[in-house]
């Protein structure tokens, strides 16, 4: 019998880690997919930092399902250095109230990957030092990345520079 790869192996301590609240696991990819409960979020990522050293937060991104129930996801792109090991941790998020704790305490890497979700989602990331918005201005109403933004953006919503060279 052959002996577990490192991968075989941080899946199995998952499993035992999260138990009911490890709502799927998708290993068809390259690396894995991880999708658990929002609210297990930050202990799992402390846990896979302090227990499983993933000390390399690689990115933080969203994405917008556009489906009724979990409308959002919120996706941690993890690596071990030790091992060698990528994983991939996603959360749901719901279109009322979008909120999700920071990992900002866990990685400081985590500041800007929350901040640029924050401003292209509206995902609002609990107990981050300094949410703000990166790209849009700070009194902008709307979200790009969302997929009801329109493709030619908000008519009037900002106000854009002359494509008129000034000739004076």
């Amino acid at each position: 019998m052959s002996e577990k790869t490192a991968t075989e192996q941080l899946l199995e301590n998952i499993r035992a880690y999260l138990g009911d609240d490890l709502l799927e696991i998708t290993d068809g990819y390259t690396f894995p997919n991880i999708l658990i409960k929002k609210d297990r979020l930050h202990e799992t990522c402390k846990w896979l930092k302090e227990q499983q050293h993933f000390i390399y937060l690689v990115d933080i991104f969203g994405t917008d399902r556009f489906t009724p129930e979990g409308r959002f996801e919120v996706i941690y792109n993890l690596v071990c250095l030790r091992t060698r090991v990528r994983i991939f941790i996603k959360i749901l998020v719901e279109e009322e109230n979008p909120a999700v704790p920071t990992v900002t305490d866990i990685w400081k890497s985590a500041n800007w990957n929350e901040r640029e979700t924050y401003d292209m989602f509206g995902i609002r990331f609990e107990g981050h030092p300094d949410l703000r918005r990166m790209y849009m201005p700070e009194d902008y109403q709307y979200y790009p990345l969302r997929k009801e933004f329109p493709l030619i953006g908000v008519p009037g919503s900002i106000e854009l520079p002359s494509t008129t060279p000034d000739r004076t």
